[in-house]
């Protein structure tokens, strides 16, 4: 950082992880995934931390390994909308953020629901726009199949353009309700749309009046080239996976390198990737505890599971604790893979080379199947005293690393607590962070405009 660089203000978010290999549910400290108690407890946490938005997943099928469910996901993935609208009554300022899929929703129906939820919520509505990638999930929608990734972002592109129109399509200013004139309405023509794209061919009336943010904040989570183009065309915000600092430079730099072309600045684009963090009285200590963590995460079970999405075959006969498979994997797994829906398998689009890297190391480290999924999969980002969380944390930001970072903690719904408590008030004391919200929505929050119905956009007001 640059003597005469003004310090950037960090954007902090918490992801309620559901149950996935990032949460440690058999810890006695952890809650439910799916009662309303967890949600309640986890937003009510990020928002006395002064945090910008929650941030839920979405899962729009149960994952299989070898034709059975997936264990971490057996408790079941509830509605995102639902969630959301709930969460909106039990808080007043903490944006609410989800994900919906643009390859098997409908333009209408998704815009009605977010245009509802942010005037549920005055105005903190957010919409993560992903793509799907497998059949396995499409089989569950009546169109069924998945399309090829140029054909997803297309329909990605044209999808979010469509919503916009229909957000758009009342100004605002159409509802008079003069009760001495009788005049609800000001402009019969309120809500009228047409739109004829490859895609989607709809014309009729939108049924939701402009709501306080205009249209919801959108988030994108694509990592691919097709992705970046569309987060800088389109988004508001990234949800990027790139935490590390160099690999977090690398990417804040490319993306906000092609906003140019499209005519925005680079405040109007925000990198947050997710993040992991463990806390201790010692550094040493919370080394000691993220390593317990990551043993807790990953299972003998869990990591031949891990083991299977490379060599694309029934692994379980293999002790967990023992060497790696003997066997060489199949050269491409395909549609047909032994890990269905589970976006982890295109991690690893060459399997022998992945297979080969892995026993080098194994064999290097004297490492267990078990201790080489450790060794190899996700990390805590963050890992120290709250000083040193706080601090490094400030660094990545100044850093251009990241514009802030979504929270994801390994226990549900407390996880969080800690965080919230020890961390965010030596932020508050660098004056890196907010003591209190300044504005009412979750646009306010984030330091971004709202549009008008136009297209043109305003500075919100403070």
């Amino acid at each position: 950082m640059t003597k005469n660089k003004p310090q950037k203000q960090i954007h902090l978010a918490a992801h309620f992880p559901g149950v996935n290999n990032t949460t440690v549910w058999s810890d006695p400290r952890a809650g439910s995934h799916i009662d309303f108690s967890s949600f309640v407890h986890f937003a009510k946490t990020a928002e006395r931390a002064k945090f910008d938005f929650l941030f839920l997943a979405e899962g729009l099928r149960l994952r299989e390994q070898g034709g059975h469910i997936y264990d971490l996901d057996v408790v079941g993935r509830p509605d995102t909308f639902t969630v959301l609208a709930a969460l909106a009554a039990v808080t007043d300022r903490l944006g609410l953020t989800g994900t919906i899929n643009s390859t098997f929703n409908e333009p209408y129906e998704v815009a009605r629901q977010f245009a509802s939820l942010d005037h549920l919520s005055d105005g903190r509505s957010a919409w993560n726009v992903v793509t799907s990638w497998d059949a396995f999930t499409g089989e569950n929608f009546r169109r069924g199949g998945f399309l090829p990734q140029d054909e997803r972002y297309s329909r990605a592109k044209e999808f979010l353009a469509t919503a916009n129109e229909l957000f758009d399509s009342w100004r605002g200013d159409e509802i008079i309700a003069d009760q001495a004139t009788g005049t609800f309405l000001g402009d019969a023509k309120a809500g009228a749309f047409v739109h004829e794209g490859k895609h989607f061919d709809i014309h009729g009336r939108f049924n939701v009046p402009r709501s306080p943010q205009g249209r919801p904040v959108i988030f994108q989570a694509g990592d691919s080239d097709e992705g970046r183009e569309f987060a800088a065309s389109s988004a508001d915000a990234i949800f990027s996976r790139y935490a590390a600092l160099d690999t977090g430079q690398a990417f804040y730099t490319d993306v906000k390198s092609r906003l140019a072309k499209y005519g925005r600045r680079s405040d109007q684009l925000l990198i947050l990737p997710a993040a992991s963090f463990v806390l201790g009285d010692t550094d040493a200590e919370a080394e000691e505890k993220a390593h317990e963590v990551r043993r807790q995460q990953v299972s003998g079970a869990t990591a031949i599971k891990h083991l299977e999405f490379v060599w694309n075959r029934d692994l379980s006969g293999y002790d967990p604790e023992g060497p790696l498979p003997d066997i060489d994997p199949d050269p491409d797994p395909g549609e047909h893979h032994i890990a269905r829906g589970r976006a982890q398998v295109r991690m690893y689009r060459d399997p022998l080379a992945v297979a080969r890297e892995w026993r080098e190391l194994a064999a290097a480290n004297n490492w267990s199947i078990r201790d080489l999924v450790i060794e190899t999969g996700n990390r805590q980002n963050f890992i120290g005293t709250p000083a040193t969380v706080a601090r490094t944390i400030n660094d990545y930001v100044q850093a251009d690393a990241s514009d802030g970072f979504i929270l994801v903690p390994y226990i549900t719904p407390g996880g969080l607590d800690e965080f919230a408590d020890q961390v965010v008030p030596l932020l508050q004391e660098q004056g890196v962070f907010r003591t209190d919200y300044e504005g009412t929505t979750l646009r306010d929050h984030l330091g971004l405009t709202h549009p008008d119905a136009s297209g043109l956009a305003h500075r919100a007001a403070s």
